[in-house]
C-alpha cells in the first residue's frame, strides 16, 4: 500500500537549519508530484512546496520563498524539504503528500504522518 514517511523534524534556533526526508513506497514517485504542508496549533494546514514529476517545476508558499528548497530524488523514492534560516512561525507539523498525478495542480491522494519542527531559542 502507499506509505509516505516524513523525518528530520526537530527543536532548532532562529536561523537554523533543517532537512526534512519524505520516504516512500507502494508506488512509483517518477510519476507523481509530491508536496510540502504544515500545520501550527490552532492554524488551518497550509500548503508550503511542491515540486512536479513531468518537468521537476517546483513551487513555494510566499512565507518560505527565498529560504525552502524542495528536491526529489526517484532512485531513492525520497523528496526533501531544505529549511535554512528558519523562524518560530515556521513552528508547525510538516507533512508531505502526493498528487493524483505529475502535476502540483491535482488533488493530494495520501498524506504521512508528519514530523514536529519547533523553532525556538
Amino acid at each position: 500500500q502507499v506509505q509516505l514517511v516524513e523525518s528530520g523534524g526537530g527543536l532548532v534556533q532562529p536561523g537554523g537549519s533543517l532537512r526534512l526526508s519524505c520516504v516512500t513506497s507502494g508506488f512509483t514517485l517518477d510519476y507523481y508530484a509530491i508536496g510540502w504542508f504544515r500545520q501550527a496549533p490552532g492554524k488551518e494546514r497550509e500548503g508550503v512546496s511542491c515540486i512536479s514529476s513531468s518537468d521537476g517545476s517546483t513551487y513555494y508558499a510566499d512565507s518560505v520563498k527565498g529560504r525552502f528548497t524542495i528536491s526529489r530524488d526517484n532512485a531513492k523514492n525520497t523528496v526533501y524539504l531544505q529549511m535554512n534560516r528558519l523562524k518560530p512561525e515556521d513552528t508547525a507539523v510538516y507533512y508531505c503528500a502526493t498528487r493524483s498525478g505529475s502535476s502540483c495542480l491535482y488533488d493530494v491522494d495520501y498524506w504521512g504522518q508528519g514530523t514536529q519542527v519547533t523553532v525556538s531559542s
